[in-house]
């Protein structure tokens, strides 16, 4: 099968390579001029670290077969991510941890005197949470709420946490203990050189062909298959209307020495117009002494307009009503599979997006060696 693939990113780069190691021939585009979509990472001319140019991004996974896959791909470096957080003046510690409920609440609870403490503050009167606000208060209660995750979250999401799933929160840990690794997944890390280089060593195949700063929509239609894992409703040229992406803008800040000394700080209170600033030289501990200068990024998030680049989509009810046309007009549709975070409308992490590609990838496989109709979508996007 002669394919092409919209999109060098890890969806389209790893789907690509299991597919061109299955004997077919893969062709990859992608309009931007450097592959990893937003996992892209180049070397800052002014400073010389690594950055990660659309936002940090940190490798986890309970999934040993994805775990394995990149090792395969990359040096797997040990990371921690230990975010820090800023409220009314004050520093913290995130996620929500012992030292975090001790520090905001001026006690020196044991662990299971703060677990009681934040049940008793927690809502009693919520049974199944129905939004991110209801799972909040229902989580921690009034006080910690209101100073930990309403401002951000309007911030982040520009809506009211009412409007938002319950999911959304219930991704975050709360600890009662002092560990304060804001994830809890058994494998950890960020690549060596960076996830461009990672994804350049995917792409390394000789049935794959590479063609950056080029559209989908501009190549021949002579290929026998099209993955796509650009937004789904660009395929079908918006003809439901858009679906509500949010955006993020970066604001540099370079300094002699350090900037703020740790790589995450987030911006808790709502009149902060910033959700965080990211230090990118402590991304990569194990060469952060070699470098006099430093880089950090302040980050906005905003409305994802039509010039813009869509990090992660909002799926408000609107949303899913559109998004269930666009899922109608897709499984009517011959000769092309969606795969990915735009590609299926959903938020997607790093992991999961490389395990759902390499399950695409086996699928189209299977069905094209049976004469069976490819799958749209290995996933269910409604889902």
């Amino acid at each position: 099968m002669r394919l092409l693939v919209a999109g060098a990113g890890f969806s389209g780069a790893v789907a690509g390579r299991a597919l061109a190691e299955l004997g077919h021939d893969v062709t990859i585009v992608d309009e931007r001029d450097h592959v990893a979509g937003n996992c892209h990472t180049a070397r800052d001319p002014e400073t010389g670290v690594m950055v990660h140019v659309y936002g940090p991004h940190i490798f986890h996974t309970d999934d040993r077969r994805v775990w394995d896959y990149v090792a395969r791909f990359a040096e797997m470096m040990p990371y921690v991510n230990r975010v820090k957080a800023v409220v009314g003046g004050e520093v913290y510690t995130l996620p929500i941890n012992l030292h975090t409920i001790n520090q905001f609440l001026r006690a020196s609870f044991s662990p299971a005197e703060a677990r009681a403490h934040v049940e008793a503050l927690a809502r009693d009167d919520i049974g199944t949470a129905s939004n991110f606000e209801e799972q909040g208060l229902k989580l921690v209660g009034e006080d910690l709420y209101r100073a930990f995750f309403e401002g951000y979250t309007r911030k982040q999401w520009g809506v009211e946490p009412s409007r938002l799933p319950a999911s959304i929160l219930k991704r975050l840990p709360l600890r009662f203990t002092y560990d304060d690794n804001y994830f809890f997944h058994r494998h950890q890390g960020i690549p060596r050189d960076g996830y461009s280089a990672m994804v350049d060593a995917i792409l390394d195949h000789p049935r794959i062909a590479l063609q950056l700063g080029t559209r989908a929509e501009d190549m021949p239609g002579d290929f026998d298959h099209v993955l796509w894992t650009g937004p789904l409703d660009r395929y079908f040229d918006h003809a439901e209307g858009r679906l509500a992406y949010r955006t993020l803008r970066f604001e540099p800040i370079r300094a002699e020495g350090d900037i703020q000394g740790t790589a995450v700080m987030n911006y808790c209170d709502a009149e902060v117009a910033h959700t965080r600033i990211a230090e990118h030289k402590y991304f990569a501990p194990w060469e952060q002494a070699e470098f006099a200068r430093s880089v950090a990024f302040r980050e906005f998030s905003d409305d994802c307009g039509p010039g813009d680049i869509p990090f992660y989509p909002l799926r408000l009810a609107d949303d899913k009503a559109l998004l269930a046309r666009y899922v109608a007009r897709a499984r009517a549709t011959k000769g092309v599979t969606f795969l990915g975070r735009l590609g299926t409308y959903a938020y997607l992490d790093m992991d999961v997006t490389i395990g759902r590609a390499l399950d695409t990838a086996e699928a189209l496989h299977a069905a094209w060696q049976q004469g069976q109709p490819a799958p749209v979508f290995a996933h269910d996007p409604l889902n």
